[in-house]
C-alpha cells in the first residue's frame, strides 16, 4: 500500500504501513483495552456481589453508573477531538482512566464502589475517539467499512472481557489469594495496560493523515481551531435520530454485556466460568458482526445514497427488537443462547450501520456529532439500567420491554431523511475536515 497523506480509499486490514493504518490498528486497540477496564467488573459480580453484601437495587445503581458518567464524557471527548485533537484526547482519557480501575480494589463498602464505578465509566469515552481517528482516517468510499471494523474489534474487548477476567480472578484464587482479595488484584492488570498504551498512543499516531493539528497550525494557522461545532450538531435533528437509534442498539449491548453472566448464572444456574463464556460470546460477535454492518451500509449508500442507509438501520433495529423479545422468553438455555446470537447479529449490524451515516452528517463537526450521538447509546444503557434495578419486574420482563421500545425507535428512524442538506453556519477560519 503507497504511503499517502490523505484519506485511504481502501482498508487492508493486514497492513500497519502508513500513518493511516498504524493509527487504524492502534485505535481500535485502545478501545479493545478500554473495555477491560470499563467493563471487567462485570463478569465478578457474583464474587463481588457477596464480598460487600449488595442487594438487586443496588446493582442496578452499579449497573446505571457504569454507564451514567460515559453520557457527559463521550459529549465532552467528541468536542475536543474537533478541537484538541483525537491523538492528545485519547491518551489524557487513558492515563486518567487508568487510575480508578488500577484502585477500585481499595472499597469496601457499596458507597465506595458506586462512585468507582461512575468514575471508571468515563473510560466508555474512549469510543468517541476511536470513530473520529478512522473518520479522518479513510475516504467516505469505505469510512462506514472502517468505522465498523475498528468498532467491532474495540468492542470485543466487551466479551473477551467476559471471558478472560474469571481466568484472572482463578489464577489469583488458585495462587492463594482469598475471592475478595482477588478480584481487587485482578483488575490492576487492565489498569496498567491503559496506563502503557496511553504512551504508545501518544508516540505512534496523528490526527489527520496530513500531520497533527499543532503541525497543521503552523502551516496553515487558520487550521488550528474548529468553533462551533456542538451547536452545530445539536441543531441537526439526523444527529439526535442516530442518538435513539444508537440507544437501541450499543446502549443494549453494554446493558447486556453488564448483566448478561448474572443471568445466565441466576436463571439456569451455571458456573462462573459458564456463565462467563456465554456472556462472552455475545461480546465475541463483535469480530465480524459489526463490520458487516457497517460493510452492508456502505453497499447500501452507494446504491441507495443516505437514505437507504436509513431505512437498513430502521430494519436491522426492528430485527433486534423482535429477537430480544425471544430472548426474554427462552425457556431453556440452548433457547437463550440461540435467541442471543441471533439479536447480537441485527444489534451489532446496527452499531456498524449507525456510524456509517455519522461521518456524513456535518463533515465540519464529526467529533462534536460523534460525541452525542455515542453519548446515546450510554443515555440508552441508564433507561434499560432503570428496569434491570427494579425489584417489582424480573430480568426476562425487563428484556421484553426492551423489545418493544426498540421496534418504536425503528419506526422514527424510518422516517428520517438522512440526506437532507445541512447548511455549515460556523465561523470561516474552522479546521478543514478531511472529506469522509
Amino acid at each position: 500500500m503507497e504511503t499517502t497523506n490523505k484519506p485511504l480509499e481502501k482498508l487492508n486490514i493486514f497492513s500497519f504501513k502508513g500513518v493511516q493504518m498504524r493509527t487504524f490498528h492502534l485505535t481500535w486497540m485502545a478501545f479493545f483495552l478500554c473495555f477491560f477496564g470499563w467493563f471487567g467488573l462485570a463478569p465478578l459480580m457474583t464474587v463481588i456481589k457477596a464480598d460487600l453484601g449488595l442487594t438487586k437495587p443496588q446493582i442496578g445503581n452499579i449497573i446505571i453508573a457504569s454507564v451514567a458518567a460515559t453520557v457527559i464524557a463521550r459529549i465532552a471527548i467528541g468536542k475536543l477531538c474537533d478541537s484538541w485533537g483525537p491523538r492528545k484526547t485519547y491518551t489524557a482519557l487513558l492515563g486518567f482512566g487508568a487510575i480508578p480501575v488500577m484502585t477500585v480494589g481499595l472499597v469496601d463498602s457499596y458507597e465506595g464502589f458506586l462512585l468507582f464505578r461512575l468514575a471508571i465509566g468515563v473510560i466508555g469515552a474512549s469510543f468517541v475517539v476511536t470513530q473520529y481517528h478512522t473518520s479522518v482516517m479513510f475516504d467516505k468510499k469505505i469510512v462506514g467499512t472502517a468505522n465498523a471494523v475498528a468498532g467491532g474489534w474495540g468492542n470485543l474487548g466487551g466479551g473477551i472481557t467476559n471471558m478472560v477476567m474469571p481466568l484472572v480472578f482463578a489464577a489469583f484464587v488458585g495462587a492463594g489469594y482469598l475471592p475478595e482479595s482477588a478480584w481487587r488484584i485482578a483488575m490492576v492488570i487492565p489498569g496498567v495496560a491503559l496506563l502503557i498504551f496511553a504512551f504508545v498512543y501518544y508516540f505512534f499516531t496523528k490526527d489527520t493523515p496530513a500531520g497533527n493539528f499543532e503541525d497543521l497550525a503552523i502551516t496553515n494557522p487558520k487550521a488550528a481551531k474548529t468553533k462551533g461545532t456542538l451547536g452545530i450538531a445539536m441543531r441537526d435533528p439526523r444527529t439526535w435520530a442516530l442518538f435513539l437509534a444508537y440507544g437501541a442498539c450499543f446502549g443494549i449491548e453494554i446493558t447486556f454485556d453488564n448483566v448478561a453472566a448474572l443471568y445466565f448464572f441466576d436463571n439456569f444456574n451455571t458456573s462462573l466460568e459458564t456463565a462467563g463464556i456465554l456472556a462472552g460470546a455475545f461480546g465475541f460477535m463483535n469480530i465480524f458482526a459489526r463490520a458487516i454492518g457497517g460493510i452492508v451500509a456502505d453497499k447500501v449508500g452507494n446504491k441507495w445514497g443516505m437514505l437507504g442507509k436509513g431505512r437498513l438501520l430502521a430494519l436491522l433495529l426492528v430485527l433486534e427488537g423482535i429477537g430480544i423479545a425471544l430472548f426474554a422468553q427462552s425457556g431453556s438455555i440452548v433457547g437463550a443462547v440461540i435467541t442471543m446470537l441471533c439479536f447480537a447479529m441485527f444489534l451489532k449490524m446496527a452499531n456498524g450501520a449507525t456510524y456509517a451515516i455519522v461521518p456524513f452528517i456535518n463533515q465540519k463537526a464529526i467529533g462534536s456529532v460523534s460525541g452525542i450521538v455515542g453519548a446515546g447509546g450510554n443515555v440508552g444503557a441508564v433507561l434499560a439500567g432503570f428496569l434491570f434495578k427494579s425489584s417489582a419486574i424480573s430480568y426476562s420482563e425487563a428484556f421484553m420491554y426492551i423489545g418493544v421500545a426498540i421496534a418504536c425507535i425503528a419506526a422514527i428512524v424510518a422516517l428520517i431523511n438522512f440526506e437532507k442538506e445541512q447548511t455549515v453556519t460556523a465561523e470561516t477560519g474552522q479546521l478543514e475536515p478531511v472529506e469522509a
